[in-house]
């Protein structure tokens, strides 16, 4: 029977997160619950007609493609996945669609990693756990200056937050404008001044590589050392190695991270270590509503392409 993978479902909810009863009437469907490096991955979907890839989870780069003869429809959550090569996917035949999203998790998860890392709360927690009682202390966040870099479609979510936390927003992208700043109630301030006077600084950019190492040893120096950064956004866009020297050094108060480098982070990475450091395993877009829309959707997609009529193609 025709076969149907789904990539990296960590949480094992991928088949109760829709119905796929009208996939599973024409396909087999084979789940993946753990994250495969690229021979084992080519070896598990050599006879997958169809894939389900979670975000970027998993690369599709061109040498892959060459590695999956059967592989002829490819569905990616969300419609933007800088993991899968476009122009190889069509060069062997492999449609590619997407799928719609829901919520507004991101700015939601990035505003709690900023009051978890100000007021310590993974700290707080092990010692109570452990038997002891109040041992830190933190700043609330009213009245600090939050430092947004890229105030788009997530950013501006997140300034709308921290305005109604009574914090103090600027920010600064390349394609900013001034109706778009006081829609959000951000000033706009030049580059540096943005790392110069944020108490928080939040990453909204997508990686590309104008973007890539865009907060490295410089951007690092000139902020606060009683500041903190939020990195909600792409693990490259900040030196790994530069956040790490500032860390260790203390001329900096602490980082907030949900992406990194390499994903899942190796078990002997360095920021596992790190000090003032509150590190969470990529979950901007993990929730409920927002995986239930996900597979939804690319159930229907899979169905829509057997069908011969393929939606929300990328």
């Amino acid at each position: 029977m025709r076969r149907v993978t789904i990539l990296d479902d960590y949480q094992r909810v991928a088949l109760a997160s829709a119905d796929w009863s009208a996939v599973g009437a024409r396909f087999d469907i084979d789940v993946v619950a753990e994250h495969l490096d690229t021979d084992a991955l080519a070896s598990r979907l050599a006879q997958s007609e169809v894939v389900v890839a979670m975000r970027e989870r998993a690369a599709f780069p061109a040498e892959l493609f060459e590695q999956l003869p059967e592989l002829r429809l490819l569905v990616t959550t969300g419609m933007k996945n800088a993991a899968i090569d476009l122009d190889a996917a069509a060069a062997h035949g492999v449609t590619v669609c997407g799928t719609g999203g829901e919520g507004n998790g991101v700015a939601e998860l990035t505003i709690g990693m900023m009051i978890a890392l100000t007021r310590h709360f993974a700290e707080e927690d092990a010692a109570v756990r452990a038997g002891g009682w109040q041992h830190t202390i933190g700043p609330g966040l009213a009245g600090l200056t939050l430092g947004v870099l890229g105030l788009g479609r997530l950013g501006g979510p997140v300034a709308d937050l921290a305005n109604a936390l009574g914090m103090r927003v600027i920010a600064w992208d390349r394609s900013i404008t001034p109706a778009r700043a006081e829609r959000h109630g951000a000033r706009i301030v030049d580059r540096d001044a943005l790392f110069r006077e944020s108490d928080l600084l939040t990453l909204h950019l997508p990686l590309t590589e104008s973007s890539r190492g865009l907060v490295g040893a410089r951007e690092l120096a000139m902020m606060k050392p009683t500041a903190y950064l939020i990195n909600s956004s792409r693990g490259p866009i900040v030196d790994e190695a530069a956040l790490l020297a500032a860390l260790r050094d203390g001329r900096l108060a602490g980082a907030a991270l949900d992406v990194y480098d390499a994903e899942p982070l190796p078990s002997e990475h360095p920021l596992r270590t790190a000090p003032n450091t509150l590190l969470l395993p990529h979950l901007g877009y993990v929730t409920t509503d927002q995986y239930a829309r996900f597979y939804t959707d690319a159930a229907e997609d899979i169905v829509a392409w057997a069908d011969g009529a393929p939606v929300r193609v990328v």
